[in-house]
């Protein structure tokens, strides 16, 4: 398969996500969420945007999180979590921020191409599943090399967002994808979903997660600041 023919297919999987979330109903379980900074669980955690940003989750991930911990540990690496629960407040900053980066790198493009850019990898505030406290973005970090793992499209926490992100994307190296299975499937066999075009985004519980695990219902709607 070529990556025009990968791409066509991933984007017309998103088209129908977009229209199928709607379907979805959530009967809200109301657990709590809680900081993984406070698990005692060997993480790394990426510096955030928000100030005094608590890395929040819903309760059961955190045991999740645990068990991804402890399997990577095992291979030398260790769970980087890049960001969980965002604020509206926190999903508007994020936007406009890499709105504004990419405004300046591509002076040529125009207002609309860079929206379109920004908005198919991050998702408009009252949109984005962060806000259930059902999402985790991730990466690895290996201990032997001393570096974060490369993923295909970043350099170490910094990732270019580009169609390359799409997790099977086939121009990446094999080591690229090796590592991209590896983040993968330790999230999957915790009954997490990978998103279509993020290859560091998992889901849980949420909207996402009901829908692509053929679920009748989510069980963690939005919580708001």
């Amino acid at each position: 398969m070529t990556a025009e023919e990968y791409c066509k297919i991933v984007e017309q999987k998103v088209r129908v996500q977009r229209q199928l979330r709607t379907t979805i109903p959530i009967k809200e379980d109301n657990s709590p969420l809680v900081s993984l900074k406070e698990s005692g669980f060997n993480l790394i955690f990426e510096p955030s945007s928000k100030k005094n940003y608590k890395y929040f989750v819903r309760e059961a991930i955190v045991e999740k999180i645990g068990r991804i911990s402890t399997l990577l540990g095992k291979e030398d690496k260790v769970l980087i979590i890049r960001s969980v629960w965002r604020s509206f407040q926190h999903q508007q900053l994020i936007w406009d921020r890499k709105f504004a980066f990419l405004r300046k790198i591509h002076p040529n493009n125009s207002v609309e191409e860079i929206r379109e850019l920004v908005s198919n990898f991050i998702a408009p505030k009252t949109k984005s599943t962060h806000a259930t406290g059902g999402a985790v973005d991730a990466l690895i970090y290996d201990l032997k090399n001393d570096c974060v793992m490369s993923f295909g499209t970043n350099d170490g926490l910094n990732i270019d967002l580009n169609k390359k992100c799409y997790p099977y994307h086939p121009d990446i190296t094999p080591q690229a994808m090796k590592n991209r299975k590896l983040l993968i499937d330790m999230f999957e066999k915790e009954d997490f979903v990978c998103d279509l075009v993020e290859y560091w985004h998992f889901d849980y519980g949420n909207i996402i997660w009901a829908l692509e695990k053929g679920r009748k219902y989510a069980k963690y709607g939005i919580i708001k600041a």
